[in-house]
């Protein structure tokens, strides 16, 4: 009784012993007496003891591997150290068993002579401003060449180029040459930028006074323009007063019927008021000289008479 219950367990530990489940994004390559049998994926599966064995877990997710920098040589015979990273995954778990021997060396090695022959026909310059054109040849060369091992070449990525101190220096004087010229350029650009905007300044600044001295020269021009009509109008306006006050006299005069006396006494007044205390010689007509005599006359009797009666 003893040795049945002993059996019992015995059988019921190998039964959970071989009891196998596969997670997800894993595959079990499974061989039956030696050979391949089967591929198990995820899920729950049963292994038959002893008959059948689990040879290889592999793991179906993508993985990354960062080779150490390998030298290469360039066309130009500079040798320089790379390092690259290799993006791939298992697609195929049986032939990534059984298609190559330490896979992971094998691409290892494929990236490097892939790497050195693709450098090889570039020189340095090429190679250094060339990151992309390598992976993508690297990723291709290295994608057909995995195919029968179960494996897919996703990306390829230079992680590091570093040529030799030498060519390192060489190429920092380089750029800091380049970073001064560069530098340069733009200072004058900046300094020619400047001047043409100070002329421009300077051109505006000047066009604006021409036409501000255009616009006070018309102005002033209208303004003298305007007061001389005014002056003029003014005048005309006076002559015309005066004609009309000459004409409303000779009318008024007219009107009065004077005696020929009147006339001579006013053209008299009037050549007082012509010589207006200027004139040095006078000449009378006739006329008006023996009226001028009987004013005389008449303006002394005038004086004897108003004596007799003081």
């Amino acid at each position: 009784m003893p040795l049945l219950i002993g059996v019992l367990i015995l059988l019921i530990v190998v039964i959970i012993s071989n009891i196998k489940i596969v997670p997800q994004a894993h595959a079990y390559i499974v061989e039956r007496l030696g050979a391949f049998h089967a591929t198990w994926s995820v899920g729950l599966h049963f292994k038959i003891p002893v008959i059948e064995k689990v040879v290889k877990k592999v793991s179906l997710k993508e993985q990354v591997v960062d080779f150490p920098p390998q030298p290469v040589i360039t066309k130009d015979n500079v040798t320089m150290q790379i390092d690259t990273v290799v993006y791939f995954q298992i697609t195929d778990p049986r032939l990534y068993t059984y298609g190559v021997e330490l896979p992971m060396s094998a691409i290892e090695n494929l990236t490097a002579t892939t790497l050195r022959n693709i450098i090889g026909d570039m020189e340095l310059d090429e190679s250094l401003t060339s990151r992309d054109i390598i992976n993508t040849k690297m990723r291709s060369i290295l994608d057909e060449a995995t195919d029968p091992w179960g494996i897919k070449i996703n990306r390829v990525e230079l992680k590091n180029i570093i040529p030799p101190a030498g060519i390192r220096e060489a190429m920092e004087k380089q750029m800091k040459a380049e970073r001064e010229r560069r530098e340069a350029i733009l200072r004058a650009e900046g300094e020619k930028k400047s001047a043409v905007l100070v002329a421009e300044g300077e051109k505006e600044s000047r066009i604006l006074q021409a036409e501000a001295e255009k616009q006070s020269q018309i102005l002033k021009a209208e303004a003298e323009k305007e007061a001389a009509i005014r002056i003029a109008e003014g005048e005309a306006q006076a002559i015309l007063d005066v004609q009309k006050a000459t004409a409303e006299g000779l009318k008024m005069l007219n009107d009065a019927a004077p005696s020929d006396p009147v006339i001579a006494i006013k053209g008299l007044e009037a050549f007082a008021k012509a010589a207006d205390g200027k004139a040095t010689k006078i000449i009378i007509p006739s006329e008006l000289q023996s009226l001028a005599g009987l004013v005389t006359s008449i303006k002394e009797i005038a004086d004897v008479k108003s004596q007799d009666n003081k």
